[in-house]
């Protein structure tokens, strides 16, 4: 049977800062994010099922990623909480704002394999993540792909 990719994207706001970094992004900041999440799989061939002729609706991933990512990370600000930013986390929390603190460095790189972890697990057995793709920017973005990560 063969092997289909399918590619679903999303969009969502987040604000972030790196902790200890050198340049501007040490400051709160956010990025209108892109994220595309392709997974690899064969069509169903049963003529009964009605997901027929699909490796996974497109409705079915949507509802997972939104789920993990989106309306967890949309409109939310991003800290690592072994840093000095807990203490900004806390105010910001404790004034009604959402805030997300991570064990790691919020870069793209960091959140994509943050990302990649969520979704993985929550994918039918017969469903594999093969890449995800979050853009930061009109010119920048951080790939995550399973071939590399065996």
């Amino acid at each position: 049977m063969s092997k289909i990719r399918i590619t679903k994207q999303f969009t969502f706001e987040t604000g972030h800062a790196l902790y200890g970094y050198d340049g501007k992004c040490k400051n709160v900041h956010g990025h209108s994010y892109k994220l595309s999440v392709t997974v690899i799989g064969s069509p169903i061939t049963d003529t009964g099922n009605v997901k027929y002729g699909m490796v996974i609706d497109f409705g079915d991933l949507k509802s997972i990623v939104k789920k993990e990512i989106v309306d967890v990370f949309d409109h939310a600000t991003v800290f690592n909480k072994n840093t000095p930013h807990i203490e900004l986390a806390k105010e910001l929390k404790d004034r009604g704002h959402h805030v997300i603190l991570v064990d790691y460095q919020p870069t793209s790189e960091n959140m994509v394999i943050d990302f990649a972890e969520k979704i993985k697990r929550n994918l039918p057995g017969n469903i594999k993540l093969f890449s995800l793709r979050l853009q930061e920017t009109e010119t920048s973005f951080a790939e995550w792909y399973q071939s590399d990560n065996e």
